[in-house]
């Protein structure tokens, strides 16, 4: 979960005639994306983004609703910044609060009902109407606008000034496919994030171009469905993400491009052998792949309405260490899913096992309101599966350390990309997403640099500039 700590409530200097919003971002990399976005779509009214909530006249919460745990913390949050507003309010100030994402478009009206304090509520569709939807409740009526937009947000969303993309960092995230049609039995995307729908290609270069000229090294492709995008091309016929690939890897100052999230079932497509192919020929496309599984049991899969099987799986892998090798393979995984027995586990392992994951995410089934999932009846014990969960990530970790430790020797380019918790630090990002750590000496932040790796750890790696 990408967060900003909530501070403890303190005397703030207060800069005349500025306005501010403090956006706490939940969840995925698409909610980041959508966060800074949303400090764009802000902009034009005179906010600026602070990290700081005690100098904030507006606080937006944007939410994710794929764990209950996460949507429960929206509102222990609320009733947080709640008492920093009553504060404001008897110094004569006024703070308006916000929820956004997919805990507001499931729950609507609902929050402001449970959370008097709320003001908007926005879901992840209409960001593009944030400013006017503001200016509403600034003048106080209490909104609501989770309604699917008919216009394309991208579209209307204001196009970041140079300033604001240079302060984000030299790495960056961009949508290219928003939503989902896979109706995983476990999954709320598609109720909150709506169908499939991908940007043309001529609206994603134009937007990587304006990020590699602002100083961007880094852009990772973004997708609740990625390896879904198919968007129009400029020869007018529908392109697919290694085409994409191509020609976003053609742009000058783009030093790297990574994509995230992929589905097994969209390996088929007959357009993979050109994803494949830019796994092969494309320098600039990172050796990474995030393939969610969730499960190694067909029996599982299938009632988790995932449209492949096992063996399905392994296969896509197989294809593309074939191209590439060195390849990373990360994934998902949720154990304890309705009927799942000690076998179905076992062969959750066995998956695990045949990969060899460099990364990985895992959870607790946890059912979601509105899902078929949250109506199957045939439950497994919280303690069955959070002592699978603790087998399963020991596994996991095992390999990720593993990966690590076989790193320890090796030579590879990494991208400086910000400083390290202590001073004479800087953290770099390897080709394999882990994070580097270098004297801060060897350069600035957007170099890439040639390292030797000296010590692997669980969750990072050290090294020395060669």
């Amino acid at each position: 979960m990408n967060e900003v700590t909530l501070p403890t409530t303190q005397k703030t200097q207060r800069t005349a005639n500025t306005r501010k919003v403090f956006i706490k971002t939940y969840g995925c990399q698409m909610n980041v994306y959508d966060s800074e976005r949303m400090g764009d779509a802000l902009a034009g009214d005179g906010y600026q983004v602070t990290k700081n909530i005690e100098e904030a006249e507006l606080v937006l919460l944007n939410t994710c609703h794929i764990r209950e745990k996460a949507a429960e913390k929206v509102y222990s949050d609320i009733g947080r910044i709640r008492k920093i507003k009553e504060k404001n309010e008897a110094d004569g100030r006024r703070l308006t609060i916000g929820v956004t994402g997919c805990v507001a478009q499931a729950e609507g009206k609902e929050i402001l009902h449970r959370a008097k304090a709320v003001d908007l509520v926005v879901g992840p569709q209409t960001y593009h109407r944030l400013p006017q939807i503001v200016a509403r409740a600034l003048s106080g009526e209490r909104v609501v606008d989770t309604d699917y937009a008919t216009e394309d947000k991208f579209e209307h969303l204001p196009k970041p000034q140079r300033a604001q993309v240079i302060s984000r960092g030299v790495t960056a995230f961009l949508t290219i496919q928003e939503g989902c049609d896979k109706f995983c039995t476990f999954c709320v995307v598609p109720y909150t994030r709506g169908s499939e729908q991908s940007r043309p290609v001529s609206r994603i270069v134009e937007e990587a171009r304006r990020l590699t000229q602002a100083g961007v090294r880094e852009i990772t492709l973004l997708g609740q469905n990625v390896n879904a995008w198919h968007g129009e091309g400029p020869d007018g016929r529908e392109w697919g993400l290694g085409e994409l690939l191509f020609k976003l890897a053609k742009l000058d100052g783009l030093q790297r491009l990574r994509y995230t999230t992929s589905h097994p079932i969209d390996m088929s497509r007959d357009d993979e052998d050109s994803l494949l192919a830019a796994h092969r020929d494309l320098e600039i496309l990172m050796p990474y792949l995030h393939l969610p599984v969730q499960s190694g049991s067909d029996r599982i899969l299938k009632a988790m309405n995932r449209h492949h099987t096992a063996d399905d799986y392994l296969r896509a892998i197989e294809r593309f260490r074939n191209v590439r090798p060195d390849i990373a393979i990360s994934g998902d995984f949720i154990v304890g899913f309705p009927g799942e027995s000690d076998e179905d586990f076992n062969q959750t392992l066995s998956l695990i096992n045949e990969v060899n994951y460099a990364s990985a995410f895992s959870f607790c089934y946890s059912p979601r309101p509105g899902t078929p999932g949250a109506l199957l009846k045939e439950t497994v014990p919280k303690e069955i599966a959070s002592a699978r969960l603790q087998e399963l990530q020991a596994l996991l970790n095992q390999q990720q350390y593993a990966f690590n430790q076989n790193c320890v020797g090796k030579q590879m380019d990494v991208l400086l990309e910000k400083p390290g918790k202590k001073p004479d630090q800087l953290i770099a990002r390897s080709p394999w997403l882990q994070s580097v750590i270098l004297n801060d000496s060897v350069g600035k932040i957007g170099d890439i640099l040639p390292v030797r790796i000296i010590e692997g750890s669980p969750n990072s790696l050290v090294g020395e500039v060669i």
